[in-house]
């Protein structure tokens, strides 16, 4: 697997390293750094069962203290591991802090991996020391690549953004393939940036992009225990700090909204034995509210995404999909776009080509449009195919 290019923000440095918990030499335990104190905006998972770094990060979040480190492990969940896993989150901790001279506090611990098994403390603690020996300003690649698991590819983004004239820099990675599902975010996200704002602006913005992007991401259906998403600001460009929506404001957005769209696009395109990238877009839903219900139903459903795997032109599936979501629907009022092309408006289309839909649904791409002709609500989800490789992946997923 090729290491990806991920400059990382000022005052940022990162590492990736083989701690011994996958085979091979591969990386497996990533690690960030911040020179300054960082302020912290994150969202954690809504499931109920939660990993121990999980509550964790949540713990520290309600804190509202600012973080100077991250430390992420691959294979191992700690999820389901009882009152140990949390002691085991709290210890990596504090070797991490120990080893950077700071409280424990201010280090995130990550993991990610199978569920109900016990982290192995000796390999993570060791995975620690050699991450803390190995920061780089050039680690961010290393980094991205060591969080994966069944991912296939690193996903990076990162953007300029100009705040009060200076220039300061956005940067993110994310690891996820399957186990995805949106709610809060479904993968394990973390974004930089060298510019600064306040805490309770950043963490409003957050929130926001979080629901555009992440939020509208699918590839199971199933959401993790693990999730967080965490964006740290260390203010080392320089510029002045963000504290009002106006127009430096506007420009970061507009930044992290682009760097999360393009990682929660890479993540669906990635999801577990995909082979194609699908985009749902619904218009004209009562509210947008109701055009996220149909948006995610089409994305979610099994047979519209084995349909897309086989491009097999049965195109009823999707419109099928809006009727049950929740969402207001006249099917007489309805039309269905697929990668352009038009099958459905209020009836089938006359003279519709299951050959030319056949094509079109054997892209690498493929854009489904339902415009609903009720009102001016809009949403946009991705999602992937679902082929006999995310079965046979998951019905192996121990073994």
């Amino acid at each position: 697997m090729k290491t990806p290019l991920l400059p990382l923000p000022s005052g940022f440095s990162a590492s990736g390293v083989h701690a011994g918990l996958k085979a091979k030499g591969a990386l497996d335990m990533g690690l960030v750094w911040s020179d300054k104190p960082a302020i912290l905006a994150g969202s954690v998972t809504r499931n109920e069962v939660r990993s121990a770094p999980a509550r964790r990060t949540e713990r520290i979040l309600k804190g509202g203290q600012a973080v100077r480190a991250i430390v992420v492990n691959t294979k191992f969940a700690n999820d389901l591991t009882g009152r140990q896993g949390m002691r085991d989150a709290d210890d990596t901790g504090r070797v991490a802090g120990k080893l950077l001279g700071v409280n424990p506090e201010e280090v995130l611990v990550h993991s990610t991996g199978v569920v109900g098994v016990p982290i192995p403390r000796p390999k993570i603690f060791k995975g620690v020391i050699l991450g803390v020996e190995a920061l780089s300003l050039k680690g961010g690649g290393d980094f991205a690549k060591a969080i994966l698991t069944t991912d296939l590819v690193p996903k990076v983004s990162c953007r300029p953004v100009s705040v009060g004239g200076r220039t300061a820099w956005l940067a993110g990675c994310v690891k996820g393939s399957g186990m995805i599902h949106p709610n809060m975010a479904t993968m394990l996200g973390y974004l930089m940036t060298d510019a600064a704002l306040s805490q309770p602006l950043m963490r409003k913005l957050l929130r926001e992009v979080v629901d555009l992007t992440f939020n509208r991401l699918t590839v199971d259906g199933d959401t993790s225990p693990s999730d967080s998403v965490v964006l740290l600001a260390n203010g080392v460009s320089g510029a002045k700090t963000i504290t009002n929506a106006g127009a430096d404001y506007k420009a970061f957005r507009t930044a992290l909204l682009g760097v999360c769209e393009d990682l929660a696009k890479s993540v669906a395109k990635d999801g577990e034995g995909a082979t194609k990238l699908v985009t749902v877009s619904i218009t004209g839903a009562k509210n947008d509210r109701e055009a996220g219900l149909a948006a995610m139903a089409v994305a979610k459903s099994p047979l519209v995404k084995t349909a897309v795997f086989g491009a097999d032109p049965n195109w009823g599936r999707i419109l099928v999909a809006v009727g049950y979501s929740g969402a207001k629907v006249d099917e007489f009022k309805a039309k269905v776009d697929l990668g352009g092309y038009r099958v459905y408006s209020g009836a089938p289309k006359a003279g519709w080509s299951r050959e030319k839909l056949r094509k079109i649904l054997s892209r690498d791409e493929v854009e489904i449009k339902v415009d609903l002709g009720l009102g001016k609500g809009k949403a946009k989800v991705w999602t992937c195919d679902l082929t006999y490789d995310y079965v046979k992946i998951n019905g192996e997923y121990t073994t």
